[in-house]
């Protein structure tokens, strides 16, 4: 196998490992604006995003945990969504390119869109203890 299908293998991999392993996927009440803003950033994104080759996908997926590991820096409701509702979109793509993962894409798929924002700032900060 060269080392371009090795790279992206372990992009997949990591993406399913970090989506089930998620400390803060409990699945919480979200209020209708963030619903409403989900739904828009999918419709918005969905095709451009099933057109991404793994490798943006890969530097769409370590540009949000870049961004999330970094103390300093609080993405806006809108930014923290454009990421996860295109990791999620994401998984529409890997349903199709590998067919026999295509309930691990659809839950991969849940996960992502049950981010909340809220969950995210109180990530951010634990960080700051």
């Amino acid at each position: 196998m060269n080392r371009t299908k090795l790279i992206h293998l372990f992009s997949v991999t990591l993406f399913f490992t970090v989506s089930f392993s998620s400390v803060y996927a409990q699945e919480t009440k979200e209020s209708g604006n963030d619903l409403l803003l989900k739904e828009t950033i999918y419709k918005e994104n969905k095709i451009k995003v099933l057109n991404f080759s793994l490798k943006e996908f890969d530097a769409l997926f370590f540009e949000y945990f870049d961004k999330k590991s970094n103390p300093g820096l609080i993405l806006t409701k809108e930014e923290y969504y454009k990421y996860t509702i295109k990791i999620a979109a994401f998984s529409d793509r890997l349903a199709a390119l590998y067919p026999a993962e295509k309930e691990i894409a659809a839950a991969n798929k849940k996960k992502w869109f049950a981010e909340t924002y809220e969950d995210y700032l109180v990530y951010k900060a634990s960080q700051k203890k």
